[in-house]
């Protein structure tokens, strides 16, 4: 058996080559080539190598499938502008528009409970690590009239999802709706997330799995009265989640809408704040990180992370960008106190998992109606006991009241409440009252300045 290597190697050196290098096809197969002399069988190969590499070149660039392969195995190009929309609680519209063309974003439109605009992937990144008061960053991949439910998974069939999703990934599809005639949202989110799977199947010979709890990448269908939108979520779970809060007070906010009640006040971080309902933390958490100009999205991964074509290098400079622009203290003083202490307990375990030094915040376990102004002029801003835990017959509410009459002259003080009597209660006049919403609760943030003689009701 060690013998027979020699004979096919002696074979396949012998005058067949040539007739390889020559244009293929033109010489029958039983047919023996006629011998050449060395010149023109070395002409003739070189003439065959650059037909051959001719003619690849050619086809790729007139198939449409090979355009298609090549812009799916690209991923997003820095030029690529995407159509993005950001979510955030109803009421904080206005302060994410200026949030949005603050971070230097173009096309910020303000939206229904969100924000659009404009941006390259770079941009879609940022918007996930810097925004404090968007709920997600969904971007816009297909958008078109339907009537049926057959024209939701035609545009689901038609989008590129391979560009993004694979089989080897997991997915999840949510649905909302706004005046849509569809029959059942349940129906539509099931043919959305078929024509998807359809798609990647038809591109790639096989379908991700659905996982509702970890995906690997989610889906958006919107629909309203007559068109059809699906976004993709870059930022995974909700980007309120910060990743620093495991221990919740009674009755805790998010931290968008801790960030957005911020905003609204107008409190920079050159004005001392107060919350004397501080609970687990959360406003005066987001303030700090607000005045040291830490990035909301520092400690948590994102949705875009787990995507095809992820460049995780380049995602790495922005975050390390982003870092070196951190501050070490900020411009002024932070308090918060509550009666529970184990309220305060949490706060402070809170702020060590934010990665705030102990003297950040100055928390103590005291009664609202006892606290005095620590400094002379300041921001009181807080999320008070209302709705279910609150009877407006409650002493406290006087008292509070009192305490503010006599303690905090000169100082702003904002009340987020459900309870439209609030002023009333407090025999306070407000000078503006915003409607926001935390959670499904109708609310008001209500404003005051304590100054002598001044909104007092009669």
């Amino acid at each position: 058996m060690t013998d027979t290597p020699t004979p096919k190697k002696t074979l396949s050196i012998k005058p067949r080559p040539p007739s390889d290098t020559t244009a293929p096809g033109k010489s029958g197969r039983g047919q023996a080539p006629a011998k050449k002399s060395g010149a023109r069988a070395h002409q003739q190969a070189r003439n065959a190598a650059e037909q051959k590499k001719k003619a690849p070149v050619t086809e790729r660039v007139i198939t449409s499938k090979d355009t298609a392969r090549a812009t799916r195995h690209r991923g997003a190009t820095e030029t690529e502008i995407f159509s993005i929309f950001a979510p955030c609680p109803r009421g904080l519209e206005d302060v994410l528009t200026a949030e949005l063309q603050g971070l230097g974003f173009s096309g910020v439109t303000k939206g229904r409970a969100g924000c659009h605009f404009e941006g390259n992937w770079r941009a879609i990144q940022e918007a996930n690590l810097h925004s404090r008061l968007a709920t997600r960053i969904l971007v816009q991949l297909a958008h078109r009239p339907v009537k049926t439910e057959a024209d939701i998974m035609a545009l689901a069939f038609d989008t590129e999802w391979e560009r993004w999703i694979g089989p080897e990934m997991t997915l999840r599809v949510d649905t909302s709706a706004i005046h849509s005639p569809m029959k059942s949202l349940q129906y539509c989110n099931l043919v959305a997330k078929d024509g998807i799977c359809d798609r990647i199947r038809s591109r790639e010979g096989a379908r991700p799995s659905i996982d509702t709890v970890r995906p690997d990448a989610r889906v958006h269908l919107f629909l309203s009265d007559t068109t059809a939108t699906l976004y993709l979520d870059t930022s995974g779970e909700s980007l309120f989640k910060r990743g620093w809060r495991f221990d919740k007070g009674e009755a805790p906010i998010r931290e968008n809408l801790a960030a957005g009640l911020l905003a609204l006040a107008g409190w920079q971080p050159e004005t001392p704040l107060l919350d004397p309902f501080c609970g687990s933390g959360t406003i005066l958490i987001e303030a700090a990180w607000m005045a040291l100009n830490i990035p909301p999205g520092i400690n948590r991964p994102f949705g875009f992370e787990r995507l095809r074509h992820h460049h995780m290098s380049a995602w790495q400079d922005i975050r390390k960008e982003a870092t070196a622009a951190i501050k070490k203290e900020p411009p002024a003083p932070l308090f918060g106190s509550d009666l529970s202490p184990a309220a305060i307990e949490a706060a402070r375990s809170n702020m060590q998992r934010a990665g705030l030094a102990q003297e950040t915040i100055a928390f103590s376990v005291a009664n609202a109606c006892s606290v005095t102004a620590p400094v002379p002029k300041g921001m009181i801003l807080t999320n008070p006991p209302y709705g279910e835990r609150l009877t407006a017959e409650e002493p406290w509410m006087s008292q509070w009241a009192a305490q503010l009459k006599q303690s905090f002259t000169g100082w702003s003080v904002f009340v987020i409440s459900d309870d439209t009597g609030l002023p009333g209660h407090l025999r306070l006049k407000p000078r503006l009252r915003t409607p926001v919403f935390n959670g499904a609760l109708d609310c008001r943030l209500y404003a005051f300045e304590m100054v002598a003689d001044s909104y007092r009701s009669k």
